[in-house]
């Protein structure tokens, strides 16, 4: 890979670390309103399908509230019911229209939930549905000194667009009719599987790649020792061909440049930003790709990898690359154009994962040292952007990036994703690049170090690294499922279990000094002997 394709790799690494693991968009403001008698509901999402004119329309999701009788989970067992607008939009005061059964659509507005459902379902409604002010939903809770809680309709909180559109059917004079049920999803969805799997293989396959490349650059060396004694201090300062290792200070430097890209995602977030993104993800995917098919392919057209020819700006290029490339421009220009369609997923994931290895390939740690100061620093960034952030800019960034507002696209380019293939909500189940490369970056020395060491699998890093990081996304899933509605950012639980166990197995060991300072074996010099002492 050239200058010009590290470069543009890198910049797409930056842009790619504030994605996360995340999981709806509900807000969660119930922490001071614990379950009581009548207000004990368990929060679920509320399907709201509709029909304008008795012809099948949109389907909306909402949330049901803590309050009310349970919404329904099977679709034949829901009622579909006529929709109204309450008149005070609000439904503060008792409406001025009649209603007989109607679900009623009201604003959110002073007066609490409790109020509004109270109110509707003394005018006769069959249930409400809530409007918020915002894109987000909202939980709906009781406050805590409430006592009259014997509330026998279901109240659902809909997103700001969604509640528009059905105003606006309403104001057009077309009879809306609306079903709301809640099916049940399941606990674990294949997605979650097959995604920490390829999150796992990725790391594998980039770690074996980089381990591989140390081994053949070492033998490399040492056969250069051995026939070119004369040119010993030009021999030792070579190195692996086209890899950076990086230091503590560009370790922190990485995190600090990372915040202020995602500051830019944040304030710059458009439609035309993320078309932006969409492009320098695709020079990024395909310097990846065709660094990894070239990899691949040169062990069977070795001469064409090794036969050269010089191309304007790009210098010399193996012919391999140059058969290679066409294919990967017109792959990632496919991709680009038909990115909305359902299963554009499968050419986003490839082209990311060879990006992902191919950055593993190309910035190393070079010893524990500063492994530990990068992901120390990754992990009190993704704590902050996704939890702290809130209090300064009144929303979580990294959250609000990752999902994508006000774009109108179904979140950021820079992140791997798996349909929800079982789940009646359908969706994805998305890792962001980061939370696959930083730990990355850690396991791979581990590799390199076992083989420099010449250590067995299970008595060197590599295994219990891999392990740990495993285990450490395995739980982000749980505590997803766990925390329903709230994003959660992966390397708060990937961090310390891979690094943790990384520092304990050296300290146990005797090698943390080591692997701390030099990050691999001492080297004997075979030119130089020692003289035995003629006394």
């Amino acid at each position: 890979m050239g200058s010009i394709g590290f470069f543009f790799t890198s910049l797409i690494l930056l842009l790619l670390l504030p994605v996360l693991v995340t999981g709806g968009d509900i807000v969660h403001e119930d922490d001071e309103a614990p379950k009581q008698p009548g207000c004990s509901n368990n929060f679920v999402l509320v399907k709201v399908q509709t029909w304008i004119n008795d012809k099948e329309g949109s389907e909306f999701v909402g949330v049901g509230a803590r309050f009310g009788p349970p919404i329904v989970s099977k679709e034949k067992y829901a009622n579909r019911s006529h929709l109204a607008i309450s008149d005070p939009p609000d439904c503060c005061t008792t409406p001025k229209n009649k209603l007989v059964g109607e679900v009623l659509i009201v604003h959110r507005g002073k007066c609490k939930f409790t109020t509004k459902a109270r109110v509707a379902e003394a005018a006769g409604a069959s249930a409400i549905l809530i409007i918020n002010n915002r894109k987000e939903l909202y939980k709906m809770v009781c406050d805590s000194n409430e006592t009259d809680l014997n509330i026998h309709i279901p109240a659902v909180m809909l997103p700001q667009d969604a509640g528009s559109s059905l105003e606006r059917d309403l104001k057009n004079g077309d009879a809306v009719s609306v079903q709301l049920y809640s099916p049940d999803r399941p606990l674990v969805d294949t997605a979650e599987v097959f995604l920490w799997l390829m999150a796992i293989g990725t790391i594998l396959c980039a770690s074996i790649w980089s381990a591989w490349s140390a081994w053949e650059a070492s033998i490399e060396h040492e056969k250069l020792l051995k026939d070119a004694p004369d040119d010993l201090l030009n021999v030792e300062a070579l190195g692996v061909s086209g890899v950076v290792d990086i230091n503590t200070t560009s370790a922190v430097l990485f995190v600090v440049i990372a915040s202020f890209f995602l500051i830019l995602l944040y304030k710059l977030m458009s439609f035309w930003f993320v078309e932006l993104l969409v492009v320098l993800f695709c020079i990024g995917g395909v310097e990846g790709l065709q660094t990894c098919l070239v990899a691949l392919l040169s062990r069977w057209f070795k001469n064409a990898g090794e036969s050269y020819i010089k191309v304007p700006f790009f210098g010399a290029v193996s012919y391999l690359t140059l058969a290679v490339c066409p294919f990967c421009i017109v792959f990632a220009v496919i991709w680009a154009v038909y990115r909305r369609i359902s299963f554009a997923w499968i050419g986003q994931d490839i082209l990311g994962i060879a990006l992902i290895i191919t950055v593993l390939q190309i910035v190393r740690v070079p010893n524990l040292k500063v492994g530990t100061v990068l992901l120390s620093c990754a992990f009190l960034y993704d704590i902050f952007w996704v939890f702290v952030s809130k209090s300064w800019f009144h929303e979580s960034v990294m959250i609000v990036v990752a999902r994508g507002d006000k774009t109108g696209e179904d979140g950021v380019p820079m992140l791997l994703k798996i349909p929800r293939m079982f789940d009646p909500w359908g969706g994805y189940s998305i890792i962001g690049f980061g939370d696959i490369l930083l730990p990355g970056l850690l396991i791979a020395f581990s590799l390199r170090y076992d083989w420099a060491v010449k250590k067995k699998l299970r008595a060197g890093y590599f295994l219990w690294s891999m392990v740990a990081y495993g285990s450490g996304l395995l739980i982000t899933y749980v505590a997803l499922n766990l925390m329903d509605g709230h994003g959660q950012p992966a390397l708060l639980y990937i961090v310390p279990f891979t690094l943790g166990t990384f520092l304990a197995l050296g300290r146990k060991r005797g090698e943390l000094r080591n692997l701390w300072t030099k990050g691999e074996p001492e080297r004997i010099c075979p030119h130089i002997h020692l003289q035995p002492d003629s006394q």
